[in-house]
């Protein structure tokens, strides 16, 4: 499908962009001073605000060695999701497609996790229609990168996030991509086979090639195959029979990735790089009849093991990172296309979600993101300081063939903002920050923040933050052409059926206030620990509505609205130390506190209530590692109410804590490549769904025993 014509105000973008870059002046904060004919004294150094950032209670780093003892098997978010304060879950508590599951920080919900690559931001999913639940049939967008391409992870949680705009009141999850400057080229192969023959198989391989073309350019290409066969349509037949279900809910389903890309980087002068990037992926699917709801019907078996959905997402960008004399700089522009296609889905009653046509219709989604951000030191009010200013842009358009009328639907969102890391004693930092953004949709929305840290000691830190956070609507929720019809089933209590639920241009933005209070500690013998407490609340959010805008005789009309407030409150840390000389400790832990929305009492997402993730790493041999590591999970507690009709549920069952086990082994052949191997779920505590609906919490399969192997060779 042909891209639409996008009317992108880019002339404001550019002003902004010039604004910054005049501000980018005369006058140095020095880092030497002659004090002396051959001596001199050094000035203090203070680090930006986003260093400083990475180095707050709620920022993890995952690095490249973490991710080869890890052997992801498809998606990197299956290590994301062993960070602190990180789950997967499903887009909302009613559990429908419930094996498609995506990032969760801190409990808010997917919604409310930023994806970026190399900085910059993923919107593929906003591609995808939002059902009258809140639920997005998609996969989420950490799984357009493989693994073997990723140097490091970083993951922020907290009021730090509040500076990345619309879309990180959870957090941010920022994916690094590996960009080698010598020559250099790697080949992997990994392949994962469950014990159960009922579970699907994956095999992976991919390739990249970089290095120097001349002395001002390099250059990095990759390709990857990844193919993960879906689970078995019956899977969880047994447990649904156990635990009296009439209806029998699907397993997970496959997913086939094909991934391209190319990057140029072109050096013109010292401290001056600009990247030109363009990339390709597919996603298409393997069927395994995880219906919307109703289960697998004899009129979805047909499709069982049928490609009925393909996302296509290419990019285009251009990134230039600059020093200059007294500014560093890095900006970008990217344009990121995504089609859509998928098979004809139910938009009512009982059908939602379930395939109903063989035809196929395309979503096409565009997204162009501009940024630009600049920082130096200085000194401000007789104080070492590091000042950050930015300006950002961000336009949606989507061109929607599943309606007649008013197809296409957009919204753009203009940022600026500031912030400065203030060294107010030798023990005290400051960074207060604020940011403003505007749209034509939702109008203005504030972000005010500030985090500091206080040295108690040379081994224990203080830190604290507070910041207002916010998200826009989406683009399904904001058009009034966008209909979802009831038939005459689901309406809210007391509200005559038919119903329609139609996109509200008037939505506002929803937003958070988050806070953060921790304690760090380093120092004995390596070991380094933290804990952090954290408090949520989230206003103005989105949901439809469960009381009439208007009656007649042929139905009732409904919206999307801004709900009531809701909160999540919650304890996370972590603690590691060496064993002796071949021995490592590593451990984190995440507690719910309260996780609730104040108007049906649901929690906001299906996360356990607490969760512990344990390894030890054994360094048997130089050249070999041994992992032995654990995940707990707590109870998950169900919804007590439906959504979008708001009455009490039934007997809804909790899912029962649970313990994960995997055994693993890397050995590297020196510089030439390395070896993993071993085993997931190593005591194979398979869990089965038995629920698709709101009705409960077991709404998702958590796969049994697995044995992998992956091997990666350099040239």
């Amino acid at each position: 499908m042909a891209s639409p014509n996008f009317a992108f105000k880019s002339n404001t973008a550019l002003c902004l962009s010039l604004v910054l870059a005049a501000l980018a002046g005369q006058g140095a904060a020095q880092t030497a001073t002659p004090v002396g004919e051959d001596a001199f004294a050094l000035d203090t150094i203070v680090i930006s605000a986003e260093d400083q950032i990475k180095q707050a209670l709620g920022a993890s780093t995952i690095t490249q060695g973490d991710i080869e003892k890890s052997a992801v098997v498809n998606d990197i978010s299956e290590i994301i999701r062993k960070m602190p304060g990180a789950n997967l879950t499903g887009n909302s508590v009613s559990g429908d497609r419930g094996n498609n599951r995506q990032i969760d920080l801190r409990g808010m919900g997917p919604e409310n996790t930023l994806i970026l690559i190399d900085g910059k931001p993923v919107l593929a999913r906003n591609s995808v229609a939002t059902s009258r639940r809140g639920e997005r049939d998609t996969r989420g967008d950490t799984n357009w990168v493989p693994a073997e391409l990723v140097e490091r992870i970083e993951v922020i949680r907290g009021p730090a996030a509040a500076r990345y705009g619309s879309g990180a009141a959870g957090g941010v999850v920022n994916i690094i991509t590996k960009k080698p400057e010598k020559t250099t080229g790697s080949v992997s192969l990994h392949y994962n086979l469950p014990e159960s023959a009922q579970e699907g198989s994956t095999v992976r391989t991919n390739f990249m090639i970089a290095g120097p073309v001349s002395e001002k350019l390099t250059f990095r290409v990759f390709g990857n195959y990844n193919k993960s066969e879906s689970d078995s349509s019956d899977i969880n037949a047994e447990a649904g029979e156990e635990a009296d279900s009439d209806t029998v809910y699907a397993g997970r389903e496959g997913v086939v990735n094909k991934d391209i890309g190319a990057m140029l980087t072109w050096k013109p002068a010292a401290g001056q790089e600009i990247d030109f990037e363009l990339g390709y992926s597919r996603q298409g699917n393997e069927y395994a009849c995880d219906a919307g709801t109703g289960g697998c019907s004899d009129s979805l078996q047909e499709y069982v093991g049928e490609e009925t959905n393909i996302m296509t997402r290419r990019t285009y960008s251009v990134t230039h990172r600059g020093e200059f004399q007294t500014w560093n700089a890095f900006s970008y522009l990217q344009w990121e296309h995504t089609n859509n296609t998928r098979n004809g889905q139910g938009t009512a009653g009982g059908g939602d979600g379930n395939i109903n046509s063989s035809d196929m219709t395309t979503i096409g989604y565009d997204s162009i993101t501009a940024k630009t951000e600049w920082d130096r030191p200085l000194t401000f009010a007789g104080y070492d300081s590091h000042l950050t200013l930015g300006a950002e842009y961000r336009g949606e358009l989507m061109d929607n063939e599943n309606l007649d009328a008013g197809n296409a639907s957009e919204q753009h969102l203009f940022g600026l903002y500031a912030e400065a890391n203030i060294l107010l004693t030798d023990k005290l930092t400051l960074t207060p920050g604020m940011r403003y953004d505007h749209s034509g949709t939702f109008g203005s929305n504030w972000s005010p923040s500030v985090n500091a840290t206080y040295d108690i000691t040379g081994e224990w830190q203080m830190k604290a933050g507070v910041a207002r956070a916010f998200k826009a609507p989406n683009l399904f929720q904001l058009n009034p052409d966008y209909i979802y019809s009831t038939r005459g089933r689901g309406c809210p209590s007391g509200v005559p059926g038919p119903c329609r639920i139609l996109g509200n241009p008037d939505l506002e933005a929803e937003y958070s206030v988050n806070k953060e209070i921790g304690v760090a500690y380093k120092g004995y013998n390596g070991i380094a620990g933290s804990l952090t407490y954290y408090h949520n609340d989230y206003k103005n959010r989105i949901a439809a509505g469960i009381e009439a805008v208007s009656s007649d005789a042929s139905g009732s009309l409904l919206q999307w609205e801004n709900t009531p407030e809701a909160v999540v409150s919650g304890l996370e840390g972590n603690f590691s130390a060496p064993l002796g000389d071949s021995f490592a400790l590593n451990t984190n832990f995440t507690y719910m506190l309260d996780s609730k929305d104040k108007k049906t009492g649901n929690p906001l997402s299906l996360v356990p209530e607490y969760t512990i993730n344990a390894g030890i790493d054994w360094q048997a041999r130089d050249a070999l590692v041994l992992t032995l590591s654990a995940t707990h999970y707590g109870k998950i507690s169900a919804a007590t109410r439906t959504l979008h009709t708001n009455v009490d549920v039934e007997d809804a069952e909790d899912r029962d804590p649970y313990t994960l086990v995997n055994l693993g082994a890397k050995w590297e052949f020196n510089d030439t490549g390395y070896l993993s191997a071993g085993v997931t779920n190593l005591f194979d505590t398979q869990i089965n769904r038995t629920d698709g609906s709101s009705s409960g919490a077991n709404t998702y399969n958590e796969p049994g025993r697995a044995f992998y192997v992956a091997l990666t060779r350099n040239f």
